[in-house]
C-alpha cells in the first residue's frame, strides 16, 4: 500500500517536473535556426528538445538493429550468441521433459515409451551419462536385452558412468546364469566401489558358489572395517569359510595346511560342530591325542552332536568296548540330561553288553520324545535282554513312523540336508543350516541308524512251496505289507547286539 502510494508519488512529481520545464523553455528560451543541404528549419526551445530525444531514439534503433545484424551472421558462422543461446535454451527444456517422461515412463513399466523418450532426450540434451542410463533402464524394462547390454556397453567409455555400467552388465549375466563372467565383473565393481553393499554381497555368494573362500573371507573383512557386518557374525561367519578353505586344502593334498586351517577355523568358532570335527581329526592325525580331546570337550559342552562322538571314538579306534565306555565318562558327564547325551550312553552300553545300563540311559525318551534312533535302541535293548520278537517288532514298528530326530536344517527354506554346508543346497543361503528337529521328521538320518536293522539279524530263508496255488491270467502280484517287511528284517542269525550297535555307530571296536 505505501509503496504503491510512493509511486503515484514520483509519478506526479516527474509530469510537473516536465510541465515546468517545458514551460521555461517556451517562455524564456530562444528559437534555434538548423540548416541541412539547403534548407534551413527554425525551431523553437520545446522543438529542439523533442528533435533531440527523437534523433537520440533512432540512434538507439539503428544500433540495435545492427547489433541483430551482426547476431544473425555470427549465428550462421555457429559462433554462440543470443539467438543461439535462446534455442539452447529450448533444446535444453524440451530434452529435460523428454527425460522426465522418460523417468516417470520406466517407474510405470512402460519400456517402449522409455526408450522412445530416451532418444528424443538424447536428441535435445546431448548428454549420454544421463540419457544411456535410461535407455539402460528402459530396455531391461521393455525386455529388449541387446539394447540394454549395447548401452551399457557404451557407459563403460565413460569413468563417470564406468560403475554402473559393470553393475548392469553383471546383473544380466546373473540372470542368463554365466556366473564366470558375472564373478570376474562383480570383482571389477568391487574394485570401482569397494564399500558398495550390494555388489559386496553379490560377490560373496558368487565367490562361495565357486569356492573362493580366500577371496569371500577378504571381503567379509572389507565389510566389518567399513562396519557393514557385526563383529560376532564375522566371527562366525570367517569361521566358516576357514572351514571349507580347510577342506579345499585337504582336497588337494595338503595335510599339514589343512590341520593349520581346521585348527584356526575351530578357534575363530568353538562351538562350530563341523569345524571342531575337522580340528580334532587333525590333532588325531598327528597323534596329539590330548587336545583332540580338550577340543571335542569344548565342544560337546556347547552342543551334543552325533559327529563329534565319533571323532571322539576315532581318538582311540583300538579299545574294547568296556575301555570305550569309560574313556567317554568324562564326554558323558559334561551335559548327562542332553537327549544326545543319554542316547550315547545307551549306544555304548549295548556295544558293552550292559542291557540294563542301556535301558537306564534311554529312561522316558522312547515316551517323551520317540525318535526313530530312540525305538531301535530301545528294540536293541529288547533283544538282548531275551524279549520275544513281537515286542522287538512292535519297537521297530514304531521306528518307521517316528522322528528322525535332529538334523541340519535350512532356517529359510527348511530344506534338510544329510551333511552339514555353509551354503543351502536348495536356496543357496550362507549360514542358514542349523541342528535341529525339523517339521515333520526329515530324512533318515545320516548317521547308521538306517543300519540298526542288522540288530535283529538276517532274514529267514524263504520257505519252499510244492504246490503253489493258481493264480489268475494277467494278476498283478500284491505289495508286501509293513509287517512282512519288518518280519523279513528279522532272522535266525543275528548279529551280536555290541557289533551290530558298533557297526552303525562306525565306532567298532577291534578285538
Amino acid at each position: 500500500m505505501i509503496w504503491s502510494f510512493l509511486k503515484i508519488a514520483v509519478f506526479l512529481v516527474a509530469v510537473a517536473a516536465l510541465t515546468l520545464g517545458a514551460t521555461y523553455l517556451v517562455e524564456r528560451g530562444e528559437d534555434i535556426r538548423v540548416a541541412v543541404a539547403g534548407m534551413e528549419f527554425t525551431l523553437g526551445p520545446l522543438q529542439a528538445a523533442l528533435a533531440a530525444l527523437v534523433v537520440f531514439a533512432a540512434v538507439w534503433l539503428l544500433l540495435r538493429v545492427l547489433g541483430l545484424l551482426g547476431a544473425i551472421l555470427h549465428f550462421i558462422n555457429g559462433d554462440e550468441t543470443a539467438v543461439s543461446r535462446y534455442f539452447d535454451r529450448n533444446r535444453e527444456r524440451k530434452g529435460y521433459e523428454a527425460l522426465a517422461e522418460g523417468m516417470m515412463a520406466v517407474a510405470s513399466g512402460e519400456g517402449r515409451v522409455a526408450l522412445a523418450k530416451a532418444a528424443k532426450a538424447e536428441k535435445y540434451l546431448g548428454r549420454p551419462e544421463l540419457t544411456n542410463l535410461l535407455s539402460a533402464q528402459a530396455a531391461e524394462a521393455a525386455g529388449d536385452t541387446r539394447k540394454a547390454t549395447e548401452v551399457y556397453k557404451r557407459l563403460l567409455g565413460d569413468q563417470r558412468t564406468r560403475f554402473v555400467g559393470v553393475q548392469g552388465l553383471m546383473k544380466q549375466k546373473l540372470a542368463e546364469g554365466d556366473t564366470d563372467t558375472a564373478l570376474k565383473l562383480a570383482e571389477k565393481a568391487y574394485a570401482l566401489k569397494p564399500r558398495h553393499e550390494t555388489v559386496q554381497d553379490t560377490l560373496l555368494r558368487l565367490q562361495s558358489d565357486k569356492g573362493d573362500w580366500k577371496g569371500a573371507r577378504a571381503v567379509l573383512g572389507a565389510k566389518v572395517r567399513q562396519g557393514l557386518l557385526p563383529r560376532d557374525v564375522h566371527k562366525r561367519r570367517d569361521a566358516l569359510m576357514a572351514l571349507q578353505e580347510a577342506k579345499g586344502v585337504l582336497a588337494e593334498g595338503a595335510t599339514i595346511e589343512a590341520r593349520e586351517a581346521a585348527i584356526a577355523a575351530n578357534k575363530a568358532s568353538p562351538d562350530l560342530i563341523p569345524a571342531a570335527v575337522m580340528a580334532a581329526r587333525a590333532y588325531t592325525e598327528k597323534g596329539d591325542a590330548k587336545h583332540a580331546t580338550r577340543l571335542l570337550l569344548k565342544a560337546w559342552e556347547a552342543q551334543p552332536h552325533p559327529e563329534l562322538a565319533a571323532a571322539f571314538a576315532a581318538i582311540a579306534p583300538a579299545e574294547t568296548a568296556p575301555m570305550r565306555l569309560k574313556r567317554f565318562e568324562p564326554l558323558l558327564k559334561l551335559r548327562p540330561e542332553a537327549e544326545e547325551t543319554r542316547l550315547l550312553r545307551a549306544e555304548l552300553a549295548i556295544a558293552a553288553e550292559d542291557f540294563p545300563a542301556a535301558r537306564r540311559a534311554l529312561g522316558d525318551l522312547v515316551d517323551a520324545h520317540p525318535t526313530a534312533r530312540a525305538l531301535t535302541l530301545m528294540a536293541a535293548v529288547e533283544r538282548g535282554e531275551g524279549a520275544d520278537d513281537a515286542v522287538v517288532r512292535g519297537w521297530l514298528a514304531r521306528a518307521l513312523g517316528a522322528s528322525r530326530g535332529p538334523q541340519w536344517v535350512c532356517e529359510n527354506c527348511h530344506n534338510i540336508q544329510a551333511e552339514w554346508g555353509p551354503v543351502c543346497d536348495n536356496c543357496a543361503g550362507f549360514d542358514t543350516l542349523s541342528w535341529r528337529e525339523p517339521v515333520g521328521g526329515g530324512v533318515p538320518l545320516a548317521h547308521g541308524a538306517q543300519m540298526l536293522p542288522l540288530i535283529v539279524g538276517q532274514p529267514h530263508p524263504a520257505p519252499q512251496v510244492l504246490d503253489p496255488l493258481p493264480q489268475p491270467p494277467h494278476a498283478e502280484p500284491l505289495p508286501p505289507s509293513e509287517a512282512e517287511i519288518l518280519a523279513e528284517s528279522l532272522g535266525n542269525d543275528p548279529l551280536s547286539e555290541p557289533e551290530a550297535v558298533a557297526l552303525a555307530r562306525g565306532m567298532a571296536p577291534k578285538n
